[in-house]
């Protein structure tokens, strides 16, 4: 990534950046702190990951995806470059999917001439793709057991995976995180002479979130820490107006409204477990109805565990392998439908087993709309709120 960015000349130098990892939460606060800091006077730039169609969805200016002919040419820059780069690569390697989208956010922003641009990384920290910003703020959103079989098995190596782009003399910001992982980020600040911040776990009775969830609050409090953190003060009548306007899609993201059908990514325990929290609230009594589909690697036991106290019925199925290949997972599989369904049984939620994913949308509307105040929920992988938004939203 190194050599792709320096063969494209360093187009991440040309901007100020936020650099935002975490296990959970990382996409919300990325584009709140990125509309904070718009609210503030500054252009702006976000890369997202992962997209839901396009992949110049990952790629935002001034919070609208970037211009179709803009990233056409970024891509076609970051093409010819690679070309080169992996020539003198060792054979048997090569710029990934990601890598190459990634350069291609970075050359498209310096191209729109944005002042500062949020980042959030794909994977990990240390050897993700995005760790070639020279982030004045890092955010750790959060940390829990995900992608064990490459960050480590504990919450520490987790943990010191994603700090490790922490820079020299700049400010760490975390959000709740647990005692060990709190007294990492304190060394770990130390040791790089950062500034560290601890961002608190609400942003206050007078600022009304529109994006729904609890959890939506915490990420708010957490985005509002980060663009104090770089701008040095907030305009509290701004941090209202952005608080009220901005929307996060596939979190908690209402679709449709016969049924109310909501599609939520949550696709590990902890973002399950906040996701269950959230749930009786925007319900407001309604009986929940899920389409559930996760990836194999995913512990959907502890995820439907997590779920199945806000759950009334449940419809499993399985993730399009189209998503998944046009999301740059083609080696990706889905939970097979009858393996999730008898985790569900043995969670104690009644489970039907639809292999078939829009198929099974429709059965878990039917469901939804059979129960006199039912409700529809699509979760458990990112992978399905895009295929979901296209059937249900329509």
């Amino acid at each position: 990534m190194r050599r792709l960015t320096t063969a494209l000349g360093l187009p991440q130098h040309r901007f100020a950046s936020i650099h935002v990892v975490g296990t959970n939460g990382k996409s919300s606060v990325t584009r709140m702190t990125a509309a904070l800091l718009q609210a503030h006077g500054l252009r702006v730039g976000a890369c997202i990951s992962p997209h839901v169609d396009r992949w110049s969805q990952r790629t935002l200016v001034q919070g609208e995806e970037i211009d179709a002919a803009a990233w056409e040419q970024a891509v076609a820059q970051v093409a010819s470059a690679a070309e080169g780069v992996d020539r003198s690569l060792e054979e048997g390697d090569a710029v990934t999917q990601f890598e190459a989208a990634t350069a291609a956010s970075f050359v498209a922003l310096a191209r729109a001439r944005v002042e500062v641009a949020v980042v959030e990384a794909g994977l990990g920290g240390r050897l993700d793709a995005t760790n070639t910003i020279p982030s004045r703020v890092t955010v750790l959103t959060s940390i829990g057991l995900d992608h064990t079989e490459w960050l480590g098995e504990t919450e520490a190596e987790i943990a010191a995976e994603k700090l490790a782009v922490l820079r020299d003399q700049t400010t760490l910001v975390i959000g709740e995180v647990s005692p060990a992982v709190a007294e990492l980020a304190e060394h770990t600040a130390g040791e790089r002479g950062a500034r560290l911040v601890q961002a608190p776990s609400d942003p206050g009775p007078d600022v009304q979130v529109r994006a729904p969830g609890e959890f939506q609050r915490r990420n708010f409090a957490i985005a509002s820490a980060a663009a104090e953190a770089f701008l040095g003060r907030l305009d509290p009548e701004a941090v209202e107006r952005v608080a009220e306007a901005v929307t996060v899609p596939g979190r908690l993201e209402r679709v449709a409204e016969h049924p109310p059908t909501y599609l939520d990514a949550a696709h590990n325990p902890a973002g399950a477990a906040a996701l269950a929290h959230s749930l009786p609230a925007v319900a407001a009594g309604r009986r929940v109805v899920a389409c559930l589909a996760i990836l194999a690697d995913k512990d959907a036991g502890e995820m439907v565990a997590a779920l199945a106290p806000a759950l009334y019925r449940v419809v499993c199925t399985e993730l399009p392998a189209a998503a998944l290949q046009g999301h740059g997972r083609p080696g990706a599989r889905s939970r097979p439908a009858a393996e999730l369904a008898a985790i569900c049984a043995q969670a104690g939620v009644s489970a039907e087993v639809e292999p078939g994913f829009e198929a099974a949308l429709r059965r878990g509307r039917e469901l939804a709309l059979a129960e006199p105040e039912g409700l529809l929920l699509v979760a458990g992988s990112h992978y399905a709120t895009g295929p979901a938004r296209g059937l249900l939203g329509a």
